[in-house]
C-alpha cells in the first residue's frame, strides 16, 4: 500500500510539465503580457519609422517631427521596462519551479523504493540538478513562444495593411519554417535524452570510484576502474558531440530559413515600391520589419527545441518520481506506536534467501544472528530496515507487539534503527557525523563503546575534527567505528547492526563487543555477524542456515555442540 503522495508522484513526463505550468499560471500569464508588450513595442519601432518618414516627407513640420520623436521615446521606454519586468517575473518563476523539482527528486532519491528504478545515486544527482532545471524551463519557454507569436502576427498584419502579398508572405513563411523545425526538434529531444542518460551514468561511475578508491588501490584495480570510467565518459562525450551537431544543424537551418524569409520580404517590398504599389514610408516599414522580425522569428523557431529538451528531462525525472517509495500504511487513528522497550518478532518471513525464518528477541536481550549464506543476512537486514515493503514478503515482522504494517514509518524508525555495515560518512566533523541532529545525550558513551576514542584523541580538535566527504581522510576501520558510534548515539529502543566490526583488528573488536553489550544492557539489540567476539558477548546466538533458524544457544554452547557452527565462526 502506498501513501497518497506516492500515488500522486506516479506521473509521466507530460504530466510533470503540466504540473509546472499549472503551478505557475499566474506568473506565466503576467510574463506573457509583459513579453508580448515588449515584442509589440519592438515590432512597432520600424512601423513608427515608416510612418515618420511618410508624414515628414508630406508635412515637413517641426511639430510632426517632435511628435514622432516623442512616440519613439515611448516605444523605447516600453521596450526597456517590459523586457526588464517580464524577464524578472519569468526567471523568478523558472528558478522557483526548478527548486521545487530538485527538492522533490532529492526527497524521492533519499528514501528506499519498492522497485528498482535502474538508476544509481550519481544519475539521481544529475536528474535532481540538470534535468530539474531544464524541466522548469517550460515556465519561461511558453511565454516567450507566445510573445514571439505576437510579434510575428503584428508584423504580418502591418505588412498586410501595406500590401496583402507581404502579409501572406510572412504568414506562409513562418508556417513553413516551423513545420521544418518541428521535425528537426524531435531528433534533438531523443538525442538530448540519450546524452543526459550517458552523462548521468558517467556521474554514477565517478561516485562509485570515489567510494571505492581506497580498496581499489589496495588490490591494484584502480587502473581497470579508470579505464572503465574513460569508456563511459567517452560515450558521454561522443553523444554530447552528436547533440551539439544536431543543435548546430537546427540553429543553422533556423537562421538560414529566417534570413531567407527576411530577404524575401525585403525584395518583395522593394519590387512593390518600384512598381508603385507601396510608397516610400511603407517600404521603410517593410525593410525595418524584415530586420526586426528576425529576432522574434529566431525565438519562435527555437521554442520547439526547448520544449523537446524540457520534455526529455521531465521523462527522466519521472523515472525517479514514479518509483513507489517503501511506505508502511498509517493506522486508522494515525497514533499507532510500538510498545516502549518492546520485543522484536520475525514470524515465518519469506523473502529472497529467507525461507520462512521465525524467531523472537525478547525486550532487553542482546541477540546475535550468524548467517551461513551472506544473501540471507542481507535480505534480513533489508526487511528490518524497511528497504522492502511489508506487502513484498510473506509472513510478518512485529516490534513492540505490533506488525510493521500497522505502524507509521516515522514512529517505527524512531523506535527501531538498522545500521548497515556500509553506512555513509558525511563531510563535516566527527561530532556532526555521530549526532547529526545535535540532540543526543549519549555521544561520549557512544564514542567509548565504539572505540572511537583513539581517533578523537589523535587530533587536537577532538570531536570537532573535520571529516572530508565520504570520510576520505579516515581509514576503513575508523569510518566503521564512526558509523557504529552514530548508531549507538541514536539510543533507540531496538538496534539492529550488520557486521559492525569487519574492518577493525581483533583486539579492538573484543573491546567493542564488550562495551557494546554494556552500553545496550536493558535494550533490545540484534547484531547480524560472524564475529566470534560479538557472538560471545551476546546473550543468545541464532544460526541462520538455508533461510531458516537451524540452531540457537550461547556462543560457547554452540561451539561445543555444533561442528558446522564451530567451522563457520572460528578464525
Amino acid at each position: 500500500m502506498t501513501t497518497p503522495d506516492s500515488r500522486r508522484s506516479r506521473r509521466p513526463g507530460s504530466s510533470i510539465l503540466r504540473t509546472a505550468v499549472r503551478r505557475n499560471t499566474r506568473a506565466m500569464v503576467l510574463g506573457t503580457v509583459l513579453m508580448g508588450l515588449y515584442q509589440a513595442a519592438e515590432t512597432a519601432f520600424p512601423i513608427a519609422l515608416g510612418l515618420i518618414v511618410e508624414h515628414t516627407l508630406r508635412d515637413r513640420s517641426v511639430g510632426s517631427l517632435a511628435l514622432a520623436v516623442g512616440a519613439l521615446a515611448v516605444i523605447i521606454t516600453t521596450v526597456s521596462l517590459s523586457w526588464r519586468f517580464g524577464m524578472r517575473v519569468l526567471q523568478k518563476a523558472n528558478t522557483t519551479e526548478a527548486h521545487r523539482w530538485r527538492v522533490k527528486v532529492a526527497a524521492c532519491g533519499l528514501q528506499p523504493v519498492a522497485r528498482d528504478t535502474g538508476l544509481k545515486s550519481g544519475e539521481v544527482l544529475t536528474i535532481a540538478t540538470e534535468d530539474a532545471d531544464q524541466t522548469a524551463d517550460i515556465v519561461e519557454v511558453v511565454p516567450m513562444l507566445l510573445s514571439s507569436m505576437v510579434a510575428v502576427l503584428i508584423a504580418a498584419v502591418a505588412l498586410g495593411t501595406a500590401n496583402l502579398w507581404l502579409g501572406l508572405l510572412v504568414v506562409v513563411g513562418t508556417v513553413a519554417i516551423l513545420s521544418v523545425l518541428s521535425v528537426m526538434s524531435r531528433r534533438i529531444g531523443s538525442s538530448t535524452k540519450e546524452q543526459q542518460a550517458r552523462v548521468a551514468r558517467a556521474g554514477a561511475k565517478v561516485a562509485d570510484l570515489i567510494t571505492g578508491l581506497r580498496p581499489l588501490h589496495g588490490f591494484g584495480g584502480n587502473h581497470a576502474a579508470f579505464r572503465s570510467y574513460r569508456r563511459v565518459s567517452t560515450e558521454a562525450k561522443e553523444q554530447a558531440v552528436t547533440v551539439a551537431r544536431v543543435n548546430g544543424v537546427y540553429a543553422g537551418t533556423a537562421l538560414g530559413l529566417n534570413a531567407v524569409l527576411a530577404v524575401s520580404v525585403t525584395l518583395t517590398a522593394g519590387w512593390l515600391a518600384f512598381d508603385g504599389q507601396i510608397d516610400i514610408g511603407e517600404l521603410v516599414m517593410a525593410v525595418g520589419l524584415a530586420q526586426f522580425v528576425m529576432e522574434p522569428l529566431r525565438l519562435f523557431s527555437d521554442m520547439p527545441k526547448y520544449v523537446m529538451m524540457a520534455r526529455a528531462s521531465a521523462e527522466r525525472m519521472a523515472l525517479v518520481l514514479s518509483a513507489a517509495p517503501v511506505s508502511v500504511p498509517v493506522s486508522v487513528s494515525g497514533e499507532e506506536r510500538p510498545v516502549p522497550g518492546g520485543a522484536l518478532e520475525i514470524d515465518c518471513v519469506r523473502y529472497g534467501a529467507l525461507q520462512g525464518v521465525k524467531f523472537h528477541v525478547p525486550s532487553g536481550e542482546f541477540t546475535a544472528i550468524t548467517a551461513y549464506q551472506p544473501r540471507a543476512a542481507a535480505d534480513l537486514a533489508a526487511v528490518l530496515a524497511l528497504a522492502v515493503p511489508p506487502e513484498s514478503y510473506e509472513g510478518e515482522v512485529r516490534v513492540g507487539g505490533r506488525p510493521f504494517a500497522e505502524l507509521s514509518v516515522e514512529s517505527l524508525r524512531a523506535h527501531l534503527l538498522v545500521n548497515p555495515y556500509d553506512a555513509e560518512i558525511f563531510a563535516g566533523t566527527l561530532r556532526s557525523n555521530i549526532d547529526p541532529s545535535g540532540t543526543s545525550t549519549t555521544v561520549s558513551e557512544a564514542v567509548e563503546a565504539s572505540m572511537l576514542t583513539d581517533v578523537v584523541a589523535l587530533h587536537r580538535q577532538g570531536l570537532d575534527y573535520e571529516v572530508r566527504d565520504r570520510g576520505s581522510n579516515l581509514s576503513g576501520g575508523q569510518r566503521q567505528r564512526l558509523s557504529l558510534a552514530r548508531a549507538l548515539a541514536a539510543d533507540t529502543e531496538v538496534l539492529v547492526l550488520r557486521d559492525p566490526t569487519t574492518a577493525v583488528d581483533a583486539v579492538t573488536e573484543q573491546l567493542v563487543a564488550r562495551r557494546l553489550a554494556e552500553l545496550r544492557r536493558g535494550r533490545t539489540t540484534v547484531v547480524i555477524t560472524s564475529s566470534p567476539a560479538l557472538l560471545d558477548a551476546a546473550d543468545r546466538v541464532l544460526v541462520l542456515d538455508g533461510g531458516v533458524v537451524k540452531a540457537e544457544g550461547t556462543h560457547r554452547l554452540l561451539l561445543d555442540s555444533d561442528p558446522a557452527y564451530c567451522l563457520a565462526v572460528t578464525r
